[in-house]
C-alpha cells in the first residue's frame, strides 16, 4: 500500500497484479510505504476502512483520500498464482503447484472455502468489495491496460514513471478446457463481472 497524503491518494496493491513494480518506482515519492506484514501490504478496501481510514479521519482530519487499484483479468490472475507457486523455492511447500496441473489449480480454487492451500489464493472482486459506509476504489484499472493506469498515476502525481519488471513469475503456457473456464466463469461470476465493467 502506497499513500500520497498531499495528493489525496491511497494506492491499494492487490496481488499479483504488478504492484511490485509499482511501488519500487513510486515508493521515493510516496509519505507512507505500507511493505510489511504482507496483510497490511495487501490490506483489501474492508481492511483499509477499518484500520486505516479511521486512523486518517481521527489522527489527521482528512476524509477525502480516495483509493486506486489494479485488477488483472480473472484466469491470467490465477495462472500467475500458478506460476508463482510452481517456482523452485516453492517445492515441498505445502503451498507449491509443482504437482498439479492449472487445471487442477483452477478446479481446486473454485471448491471454496475447501480447497486445498495451494490454491488458496484469495478474491480480486473480495478484495475491492465497497464498503456499506460508501468506501470503495474510486479509481480501478486494468492490469492489461498499463498505458491508462500510468497517464492517470502521472497526472496525479505530477512526474514521469517509468516501471521496470519485479516479481515476475515463470513464463509457461497454460490453457484451460473449455469446460473448466465455463465452470469458473460461473462459480467465479463476480470477478468476471467486475473485471468486463472496466473500460
Amino acid at each position: 500500500m502506497l499513500v500520497f497524503w498531499n495528493k489525496k491518494l491511497v494506492f491499494l496493491s492487490v496481488p499479483k497484479t504488478g504492484t511490485t513494480a509499482i511501488e519500487a518506482a513510486l515508493a521515493p515519492v510516496a509519505d507512507m510505504v505500507i511493505a510489511n506484514p504482507p496483510e497490511l501490504k495487501h490490506a483489501p478496501v474492508y481492511r483499509y476502512n477499518r484500520f486505516f481510514r479511521p486512523m486518517f479521519e481521527r489522527a489527521c482530519n482528512r476524509d477525502d483520500m480516495e483509493l486506486m487499484a489494479v485488477m488483472r483479468e480473472p484466469v491470467s490472475w490465477l495462472a500467475s498464482w500458478y506460476r508463482y507457486r510452481r517456482r523452485d523455492s516453492m517445492r515441498g511447500h505445502r503451498n507449491s503447484t509443482h504437482d498439479v496441473s492449472f487445471d487442477e489449480f483452477v478446479q481446486e480454487y473454485m471448491k471454496g472455502d475447501k480447497k486445498a492451500p495451494f490454491a488458496n489464493v484469495g478474491s480480486q472482486a473480495k478484495f475491492l468489495e465497497p464498503r456499506p459506509n460508501g468506501v470503495q476504489v474510486d479509481h480501478l484499472f486494468r492490469y492489461e491496460d498499463q498505458p491508462k493506469m500510468l497517464a492517470f498515476l502521472e497526472a496525479r502525481l505530477d512526474q514521469k514513471i517509468t516501471l521496470e519488471r519485479r516479481n515476475s513469475s515463470p513464463s509457461m503456457p497454460l490453457d484451460l478446457p473449455e469446460a473448466t473456464l465455463a465452470k469458473l466463469r460461473r462459480k467465479c461470476a463476480a470477478e468476471f463481472e467486475l473485471y468486463e465493467s472496466l473500460s
